[in-house]
């Protein structure tokens, strides 16, 4: 903010010295006399605006070496407010209900197979867990007896067990014993879970929310790409401390991408941002679709561009097909399945996948690593994704009242919220383009160490944790990513087990180097030392890389 002190100063000065044309003052003072003190306040403070906006306009200007004279020159460059329908106060509205849909609720393989494991759609909670058999089973996370949450229980001979009083149900919700019951006493049927319908799909389980509607199969989302031969994806999960709205907004934003990641990855760099080309080519009551790219790649021979399709409820899906020197295809998916789980919350799968083999040096690099450099990329995005949230939720407006969207930049961001303005009437709470409806509920928030850990994952270490870095925080890089992802979780186990072992070698070497006479046994043992220690210190960056939060390099600590 110093820097730009002196520049504004000087530009706000010049601004002063500028004098109203005179008729605009003489008649603005004989509108004054003529209206009630209310209007001219009105009136002042649209006088007051406009000239805000004049300087605005010439501090954009003078960035650019230029001058603007007109307000028309916003339309050029800004996205249209206001579609002619909403002008005449027509609004499209289509049916919608929210738990008539399918819900991303968590990649297979990363299912436990030893415990419950709780998540939430929306506010509705539930449990996900592998009977005896190891099928998915999936329940209303709460005991019917006295609305303990059953992710907190356990799995008993294939049943799940509620460890409040010991309450053991079955696959079908079915409740087959209760330690309290007087012997050869019948359970009663209303002791039973509510069972929610899940499938997997392409290694995905969805969860259907309705209670009152059949699933509709039809309605899963199919990815054609994920079932070409030869191709490999690299899928992670992530929860978030935002709105799945704004999340999917900044997804659908590929001009933050070289400013806020630069240098994150291979391809995010800040010099390469600049306008972007957006052409809708669908629009339906599920969503759009289109293509988009560099504006200055446009016209190049052999380029295609990037296809984005969004399908509701939750589902965005980024492709691109590339033709290699030796005309062979290769297709490319970047895949986010996006889960409202709460006010505030959110949980992300991501799936990036491609049929070109890994060549050179990327062959060697694990998959962890990858998971660990996504789970940077989120955190470059936490603080103003998540002050984004809290704005919205302060002002209480649509978000046209809000933000500056720029035909550049910007087309997918206005897309959502207006098909949100269509939908937003089926969901529990929307923020639209020109429509908004607030929670009527405020969110709940657990307090219990033990029970927040346990809605998180189940599995050990995480559960019941209550120190260093298995401490219960919702914006740990652990919580977020680890506890919900096999691979690194192990990743995490074998560093420390390693870390252990090298601890115990280079205390052993170091005494021996202590204890010993000869000079090059001296000389062998504390060489030994200096790997172990080496090794300690490797295995200590890696587990750091994979549990500790990015903080940009400029921010004060």
């Amino acid at each position: 903010m110093a820097l730009q002190q002196p520049f504004l100063s000087e530009l706000l000065h010049s601004t002063s010295k500028r004098s109203l044309p005179t008729t605009l003052t003489t008649r603005s003072t004989i509108l004054s006399l003529q209206l009630p003190q209310k209007h001219n306040l009105y009136l002042h403070n649209k006088q007051l605006k406009k000239q805000e906006r004049l300087s605005c306009y010439a501090i954009a200007e003078n960035i650019r070496g230029g001058i603007s004279s007109s307000e028309n020159d916003d339309q050029s460059v800004l996205l249209e407010n206001s579609s002619l329908e909403e002008l005449r106060g027509q609004r499209e509205i289509v049916g919608y209900d929210w738990t008539e849909e399918w819900y991303p609720l968590y990649l297979t393989k990363n299912v436990p197979d030893d415990a419950p494991l709780g998540l939430t759609v929306f506010d509705k909670q539930v449990v996900l867990y592998k009977d005896g058999s190891g099928e998915l089973r999936c329940f209303e996370d709460r005991c019917p007896h006295r609305l303990a949450k059953l992710s907190e229980g356990q799995l008993y001979d294939g049943k799940l067990e509620c460890l409040y009083h010991g309450w053991q149900f079955e696959g079908d919700g079915k409740c087959v014993k209760i330690p309290q019951l007087p012997e050869n006493a019948r359970i009663p049927r209303s002791a039973c879970a509510k069972k929610y319908e899940i499938r997997d799909s392409q290694g995905v389980v969805w969860i259907w929310m309705s209670q009152r509607t059949p699933p509709n199969i039809n309605k899963i989302p199919w990815f054609e790409n994920f079932e070409r031969e030869g191709f490999r994806d690299i899928s992670t999960t992530h929860e978030l401390p935002y709105d799945h709205s704004i999340l999917l907004e900044n997804l659908m934003d590929p001009a933050h991408v070289p400013i806020s990641h630069d240098r994150t990855d291979f391809t995010a760099k800040r010099e390469d941002a600049g306008p972007l080309f957006f052409e809708v080519t669908e629009r339906t009551n599920r969503g759009f679709a289109g293509w988009w790219g560099k504006e200055k790649d446009q016209g190049k021979a052999n380029y295609t561009p990037n296809f984005l399709r969004f399908e509701a409820p939750c589902v965005l899906h980024n492709s691109r097909e590339i033709v290699d020197e030796n005309g062979e295809k290769h297709y490319f998916s970047g895949l986010f399945l996006c889960r409202p789980s709460g006010q505030g919350k959110s949980m992300l799968i991501v799936r990036f996948g491609n049929t070109r083999k890994r060549t050179g040096i990327l062959k060697f690099i694990p998959n962890w690593f990858l998971h660990q450099n996504a789970g940077k990329v989120f955190e470059q995005d936490m603080g103003f994704l998540s002050s984004q949230n809290e704005i919205l939720m302060k002002e209480k407006v649509p978000t046209k009242k809000l933000y500056l969207n720029l035909k550049s930049s910007d087309t997918w961001v206005a897309e959502y919220r207006k098909w949100m303005d269509k939908v937003g009437h089926g969901m529990p709470y929307h923020f639209g383009h020109s429509t908004i409806y607030l929670p009527q509920q405020p969110a709940v928030v657990e307090h219990a160490p033990a029970g927040f850990v346990a809605n998180i994952s189940a599995a050990q270490p995480a559960k019941g944790g209550i120190g260093g870095m298995y401490a219960p925080n919702p914006a740990n890089r652990y919580f977020r990513h680890v506890v919900h992802c096999k691979d690194c979780r192990n990743v995490v186990k074998a560093f420390e087990t390693w870390k252990k072992a090298l601890s115990v070698v280079a205390l052993v070497s170091t005494a021996l180097a202590i204890l010993v006479s000869g000079r090059q046994w001296k000389a062998l043992l504390l060489l030994s030392t200096s790997l172990c220690l080496a090794g300690i210190y490797a295995c200590s960056t890696a587990i750091a890389m994979n549990t500790t939060n990015f903080i940009r390099i400029h921010r004060r600590l």
